[in-house]
């Protein structure tokens, strides 16, 4: 192994520098914007649907949180609604992206763990796969094309 840990790797085709040292910064921008978008979209389904089919869902899928079904729907709206579209334009993308992660891990873990991994049987390959992108969104903050770095402020 001839690698320095640390160090990037020499480029097989050297031209490409530019286009690399172009696109580094708006990749963040593309991973951030995507897992926002599909997140706002999840929160505003739940708009149109309303808490009250949410409650139902959660009834049926965790009957121990009977009782709290209608504030966890709130929670799960404001987390994936407000929490994507924050996501999308990187403003408060740390807290945000934890949020979900969180809320992602308690999916996977608490609702879906028991039904195996593969989504097609409601496994929890999905909720796993967008709980480790919001992790590392949390991590790495909003990037260089985001509101926080514009506002100079992360929360």
């Amino acid at each position: 192994m001839s690698g320095t840990p640390g160090k990037e790797p020499e480029l097989l085709f050297p031209g490409l520098r530019k286009f690399y040292d172009f696109s580094i910064p708006f990749s963040w921008f593309v991973v951030r914007f995507g897992v926002g978008w599909v997140l706002l979209a999840h929160g505003w389904g739940k708009v149109l649907r309303g808490p009250a089919a949410q409650t139902n869902t959660l009834d049926a899928t965790l009957p121990w949180l009977a009782g709290h079904n209608y504030e966890m729907a709130l929670l799960l709206t404001f987390v994936e609604g407000l929490g994507g579209l924050c996501i999308l334009l990187g403003l408060f993308t740390r807290f945000f992206a934890a949020a979900n992660a969180i809320e992602m891990g308690f999916l996977t873990f608490i609702l879906y763990w028991g039904n195996g991994f593969s989504w097609l049987n409601r496994g929890y390959e999905y909720t796993l796969l967008w709980g480790f992108m919001c992790l590392a969104i949390a991590l790495r903050g909003g990037g260089p094309w985001s509101l926080d770095r514009m506002l100079g402020k992360e929360l």
